[in-house]
């Protein structure tokens, strides 16, 4: 079993509440870090720097990278800090993963927190087509190099507003990105990304847990798939950041602690 690096709080305890963060494509641990110490104020937090990032393993088997698998090192690395019912913190692909763990074990969920994430493709040709886009960029990882790939990746629009960032946090950001290997992002996007999901949508009807959904509204795709995700789990609660693209965590901190502090005071 493929063991997570994990930043842990300290010991877990008996009826206290724990938050995991699971950070996105490209980030690590450190990706929480403007919203950290917020989230402490609910209970104690164990980041995890998910397979092929960070300082967690990067192996060359994919088979190792699926969904299922990641979703079985979450749960490992939860038994190992004797972490029975955490709350989920999941951004984009670590959303993805958390909703995955719900709708597999929802035993082990106490509830979640997603920014920016989707619970899958449903259309099969969609589907296989993201996967496709997805072999095609891992395949330029590993030709071009991680450096040329992060530049790539954050002129995406999604990002657009980081340009409201200091240079030195969007310097800060890049350097994060930067510490990831090509084999361990080329192979997340091949075993784990969004084509290769098999989708949850369909298990939200079982879904019992408290959900807050956050999402920005100028990443457009991702407020839609949020506001659809709304819709079926009438237990949610969502919040679209006017002013924010794919990450409010980090643009828009305040507010984005802000709204989980609402959250928890009302349940």
């Amino acid at each position: 079993m493929i063991e997570l690096h994990a930043d842990w709080d300290g010991a877990a305890e008996a009826g206290a509440r724990t938050l995991v963060l699971l950070h996105g494509f490209t980030g690590d641990t450190t990706t929480w870090d403007p919203v950290r110490n917020g989230l402490r104020r609910w209970g104690k937090t164990l980041a995890l720097d998910l397979i092929g990032h960070g300082q967690s393993p990067q192996p060359g088997d994919v088979a190792e990278y699926t969904m299922d698998a990641c979703a079985d090192q979450v749960l490992a690395a939860l038994d190992r800090h004797s972490i029975r019912c955490p709350w989920l913190v999941g951004y984009s692909m670590g959303g993805r993963v958390a909703l995955t763990i719900a709708a597999r074990r929802p035993e082990r969920v106490a509830g979640l927190i997603l920014e920016s994430t989707s619970p899958g493709i449903e259309d099969a040709e969609a589907r296989a087509a993201r996967v496709r886009e997805d072999a095609a960029l891992a395949e330029g990882i590993l030709a071009r190099g991680v450096p040329a790939f992060v530049t790539q990746w954050l002129d995406k629009p999604m990002f657009a507003d980081h340009q409201r960032l200091s240079a030195e946090r969007r310097e800060a950001q890049r350097a994060q990105r930067l510490r990831n290997s090509p084999l361990g992002l080329a192979n997340s996007l091949r075993g784990m990304g969004t084509g290769s999901m098999a989708p949850v949508w369909q298990e939200f009807a079982a879904f019992r847990m408290p959900v807050l959904i956050l999402a920005g509204r100028l990443d457009a795709k991702f407020a839609g798939i949020a506001e659809r995700m709304r819709a079926l789990l009438p237990q949610a609660r969502l919040h679209v950041f006017a002013g924010s693209g794919h990450t409010p965590h980090v643009t828009e901190p305040e507010a984005w602690m802000q709204q989980v502090d609402d959250f928890f005071q009302g349940l």
